[in-house]
């Protein structure tokens, strides 16, 4: 009898003969077997860009499915991971479409977003308006000083980013202004 994980390892072996029938319906048995451990193979995947347009969409919007709180360490471990520096943007993505908590890794994203170019800062805005918290106060000082190296020294040439970097900047003296009543 194979066991859950064996069962997802072969799961994402056939995801990855990039049979169209295969892959498709690995991704349904995943959506019954997949936890955590299916982010990290399923984004290398992503990664090698073999898959067509449909398919990657597909394990895309499964990807965007789980619920599993698990999925948050390892979502934000591929985020630094500089490998997958290439799919971040997906991953920001799959972050404010996923239905789990990432309000322990504000400091994270606002970090991302002071570096980042404007795809990038657009996801973590959009990622930090829908937080809901409870947040840390330490994260928020974090958050803090991260908009003040920004402010010092990041490049500011971009109005855009320029723009939603002040929207960012609100939104966390909103937090931090709530964490002191």
């Amino acid at each position: 009898m194979a066991t859950k994980q064996q069962k997802v390892d072969l799961l994402i072996s056939e995801i990855r003969t990039l049979d169209p029938k295969k892959v498709k319906k690995a991704i349904k048995a995943l959506e019954e077997h997949g936890n955590g451990t299916v982010i990290r193979p399923l984004y290398k995947i992503l990664l090698e860009g073999k898959l067509d347009d449909e398919l990657q969409a597909e394990v895309f919007e499964f990807l965007c499915s789980l619920k599993d709180t698990s999925t948050v360490v390892e979502i934000m471990d591929l985020i630094d991971d500089p490998e997958f520096r290439p799919v971040r943007n997906w991953l920001l993505m799959s972050v404010w479409n996923m239905k789990v908590d990432f309000s322990d890794y504000i400091d994270d994203f606002v970090q991302i977003a002071t570096k980042g170019d404007l795809m990038e800062v657009v996801d973590c805005w959009t990622i930090i308006e829908n937080m809901e918290g409870p947040f840390m106060e330490e994260n928020i000082l974090e958050s803090q000083l991260h908009l003040k190296d920004y402010l010092e020294n990041g490049d500011r040439s971009d109005t855009q980013k320029a723009e939603l970097m002040s929207e960012i900047a609100l939104r966390i003296k909103e937090i931090d202004m709530n964490l002191q009543d």
